[in-house]
């Protein structure tokens, strides 16, 4: 018997939506480095405009950029069972809250991300959300 890592101990333990609750827990403080923790190396992000990554501080860097800062309020993590054992589909589904670059706060901001994960690790994640959509509004307001 092999013995195993505080890591991979840790995640026997958790479900795949618990793994990506933590994932985004850690993400959103952020902290990339621990959330990398639940990634594998291979990781493929997908986010909204098809914007591709491959790390978790890349997401945390364009965050960064986006807004002043930004938390999810998940409200649903839903498992889907898709018929293989080998790999787990997860969904987040919740809104985003925070601060635009100019100061101005938001929230209610849906965003639906879906997660695969295989061997307890993340390797795909993709990303929607309407930020896109309320930046446009609000520079077609500031022209009008």
């Amino acid at each position: 018997m092999t013995a195993q890592s505080p890591r991979e101990s840790h995640q026997d333990t958790l479900s795949a939506a618990e793994i990506v609750d933590e994932y985004l827990r850690m993400l959103m403080i952020p902290d990339p480095v621990t959330a990398r923790r639940y990634t594998s190396s291979d990781l493929r992000i997908r986010f909204t405009g098809g914007r591709q990554m491959s790390d978790p501080a890349e997401c945390a860097a364009f965050n960064a950029q986006r807004y002043a800062w930004v938390k999810k309020r998940i409200e649903k993590t839903e498992t889907v069972d898709n018929g293989q054992s080998d790999e787990q589909i997860v969904y987040s589904l919740g809104t985003l809250y925070g601060a635009w670059p100019d100061g101005r706060l938001f929230e209610g901001n849906r965003y639906v991300d879906r997660y695969v994960l295989r061997d307890g690790l993340i390797v795909e994640m993709d990303v929607w959300n309407d930020s896109a959509e309320w930046l446009l509004t609000q520079n077609l307001e500031k022209t009008a």
